[in-house]
């Protein structure tokens, strides 16, 4: 049997959402295959076993196990701070190595490659603190709020969403439709983080699509998002029943083709490995594809799309599991 400690829980905003989606995990897992060891860390860092005892020796029992598998969401789980540590430990384990990890955490860090790799996005501005612009050479310009304001009205165009450039399940980002609401979000996004991204909002068809491999990646069908508030927000994400997806999206076999392709590409660029959910916009007048961004620890909640993507391509949530860890241990050789 396969010694594996399920990691979940986490000093994230996503704490909650992880819960949920470790003991998925440990409930789909095969239990004939896998000796589990629930480690869950609460909010405040602790490490707790599944008797509600605190770990004393974490990395020796990390480094006892045959791999890992760090159901994380955000920060200090799938930033690439945890993968160092399981690095050090030399123990196999599910998911993106550091390089990707960290990247695809940082929503301008993964701009910045994916601009590189030539695949489009959305309009964006890069500020620092709140008031330093962070301009195409990566100078540093301090602005008055007002000066912040006309640079998003020259160079983007409202309505901007706004958004800490590290968080994730839609945390801290708000909609802004004037320079009133774009200060006021602004505000919001520095909770979260200093670094904040402003980005052009995208009217189109909101899709996903998973991908999984490690040299040889394979992507899914796309699937469509249908939320049941003017953006797929935390609360829309998790709370909202309303909200809906739909798989496969409703898109021309053609421009689902052409959504796979950019996905396996995203996901090379950024020196992926083992699983992703690469999210897309296709715009509603010009049917182009936008990327929106990369997740490289996708939610495994009941009603969450990587699961439900493989197994619309005929693979079960326990054999995905299988896959996912299989990659793992192939990856650590």
């Amino acid at each position: 049997m396969i010694k594996l400690a399920v990691i979940y829980g986490g000093m994230s905003t996503e704490h909650d959402v992880s819960l949920i989606s470790g003991k998925n995990v440990i409930d789909n897992l095969d239990k004939k295959k896998y000796d589990i060891y629930p480690l869950i860390i609460t909010k405040e860092g602790k490490w707790i076993d599944k008797r509600e005892r605190e770990i004393k020796d974490v990395f020796k029992l990390l480094k006892e196990m045959d791999a890992i598998f760090p159901v994380l969401h955000g920060l200090y789980g799938e930033d690439g701070t945890l993968q160092g540590m399981l690095e050090m430990a030399k123990v196999p384990y599910v998911g993106c190595k550091v390089l990707a990890s960290s990247v695809c955490m940082d929503k301008v860090y993964t701009k910045v490659i994916l601009e590189k790799a030539g695949i489009a996005q959305a309009k964006y501005i890069y500020l620092k603190n709140g008031d330093t612009y962070i301009d195409d050479n990566f100078e540093e310009i301090k602005l008055e709020n007002d000066e912040i304001i006309k640079l998003v009205e020259e160079n983007l165009q409202f309505p901007v969403f706004v958004k800490p450039s590290n968080s994730g399940s839609s945390v801290g980002v708000s909609k802004a439709k004037n320079g009133a609401e774009l200060v006021k979000a602004i505000a919001e996004a520095l909770v979260y983080d200093k670094k904040i991204l402003i980005e052009q909002a995208i009217v189109g068809k909101e899709v996903e699509c998973a991908v999984l491999g490690n040299e040889e990646v394979k992507a899914t069908t796309v699937g469509q998002i249908l939320p049941a508030e003017e953006f797929y927000s935390y609360n829309a994400k998790y709370e909202n029943q309303e909200s809906k997806v739909v798989i496969p999206a409703d898109l021309s076999e053609e421009k689902i083709a052409e959504i796979k392709k950019t996905a396996i590409k995203a996901f090379k660029a950024v020196d992926g490995s083992g699983l992703a959910r690469v999210d897309f916009f296709v715009e509603n007048d010009t049917e182009r594809v936008i990327i929106n961004e990369i997740n490289t620890m996708p939610g495994f909640t009941e009603i969450s799309m990587y699961p439900k993507l493989w197994e619309a391509e005929g693979l079960s949530y326990s054999q995905l599991l299988d896959e996912i860890i299989s990659l793992a241990q192939a990856n650590a050789k």
